[in-house]
């Protein structure tokens, strides 16, 4: 009897040390995630924190609370002497430029994605290898070509002459994305649909696109992403205020290091962030949906 106690006074304690340790590794994990996203939350919060202050104490702590920071979104401002442009011309160019990429990225990248997972043709597998090589060239090393053709084109300080650089620099990455989509549909499902009588864009349209749409999905989250963050190009090759995007317009703000308003310079970086913060929001789960798989080909 003493041992039949011992043992179920013993069993609850055993069961609990069990589950600690089953729970360390997790408990780990989530520590090293919390340490390394602090300083990030920290600074996200000094933004706020920032953009709503007349001045931060000692640099962290705010003073009096103010909304004159935000005044860029009904006045014009003034920096350095001169009159920054609207900030709404701004974010309908930033929404413009990634809107038109977003666009033309998705239609090119969904046709030469098929191509590449379901076509046999001649220089295929080099023109696979190529894809991602290209990907991997830096937008700078490109400038000075970029700048002679766009000139020569007469895209020079225009906003369509950059969509076009920046969609050729990301089709290749967005083809080989899709194809590894196109690569999990089956081709009995092509069959059927051809079978029936439909044409080969009959089947690929009604058919197989509707199969892939968590792709296109992720691809386009991607695109709209990557036009929305992108400077170096829009710095480069755009001059003139009627197209400056909030990429831009933020650089002016900080162009001279001497006349940094850091209220309205946080003020102003937050209103950047908001439309991507709703993005990820809305479209945190098709962003999970890239995936690469293998299939056939005819």
């Amino acid at each position: 009897m003493e041992v039949t106690s011992y043992r179920s006074e013993t069993a609850p304690v055993m069961t609990s040390v069990s589950k600690w340790k089953k729970r360390i590794p997790f408990i780990i994990a989530y520590g090293v995630l919390g340490l390394t996203t602090l300083p990030i939350i920290l600074m996200y919060l000094w933004l706020l924190l920032s953009s709503f202050s007349e001045q931060m104490k000692y640099g962290f702590i705010p003073v009096r609370f103010t909304l004159e920071n935000w005044k860029f979104l009904w006045t014009s401002v003034e920096h350095g002497g001169s009159e920054l442009p609207s900030i709404w011309t701004a974010t309908w160019n930033s929404f413009v430029f990634s809107g038109t990429l977003t666009i033309l990225e998705v239609i090119i990248g969904v046709m030469a994605g098929y191509a590449l997972s379901r076509l046999e043709f001649p220089g295929r597998q080099a023109l696979m290898k190529t894809t991602l090589l290209l990907h991997a060239f830096p937008s700078i090393a490109l400038l000075i070509a970029v700048y002679y053709i766009l000139n020569f084109m007469g895209l020079f300080d225009s906003l369509w002459g950059v969509v076009l650089v920046k969609t050729a620099l990301q089709i290749p990455m967005t083809a080989w994305i899709v194809k590894g989509f196109f690569d999990d549909v089956p081709w009995d499902v092509e069959w059927a649909g051809l079978i029936d009588g439909c044409s080969r864009l009959k089947v690929w349209f009604t058919i197989v696109l509707p199969l892939i749409k968590p792709g296109i999905a992720a691809v386009s989250i991607f695109s709209f992403l990557s036009g929305w963050s992108e400077f170096l190009l829009l710095y480069t090759f755009i001059l003139s205020d009627e197209n400056v995007t909030l990429a831009s317009y933020l650089q002016r703000l900080i162009s001279d290091p001497n006349l940094v308003n850091y209220g309205l310079l946080s003020a102003v970086s937050l209103f950047y962030m908001l439309p991507v913060l709703l993005f990820f929001i809305f479209t945190q789960k098709s962003l999970m949906q890239v995936s690469v798989g293998g299939g056939k080909r005819v």
